[in-house]
């Protein structure tokens, strides 16, 4: 992550974000989010957002062996079923997904 200053008017300074890889290339947004899922999209509902969160906090307990073992410690459970449990929540993490509303047709 870089920021590099932009003159566009003399009165005003702003900042360019841009992100780069290892390497140092650039990388675009569109590649940003085609790379990972959970950066999102202008469409995105609050309830996808908030389980995409959710799962990659359960998904970094369960990856991380010291973080799930103070889980286990702090719940008195075993190691194995404080990752089972942390598992089953990431199903559905925010609970079953909200309906839909039907847009209604404009009478004329």
């Amino acid at each position: 992550l870089s920021c590099r200053p932009s003159l566009d008017s003399p009165l005003r300074l702003k900042y360019i974000v841009t992100m780069s890889t290892s390497g140092g290339a650039p990388i675009s947004s569109e590649q940003l989010k085609a790379r990972y899922i959970g950066t999102g999209h202008a469409d995105m509902t609050k309830y996808e957002w908030a389980t995409n969160q959710h799962r990659d906090t359960m998904t970094s307990h369960v990856g991380h062996y010291d973080q799930l073992s103070y889980y286990a410690v702090a719940q008195n459970e075993s190691v194995g079923r404080v990752r089972a449990q942390m598992l089953e929540k990431m199903l559905e993490p925010c609970g079953p997904p909200p309906t839909k509303k039907k847009q209604q047709e404009p009478s004329s």
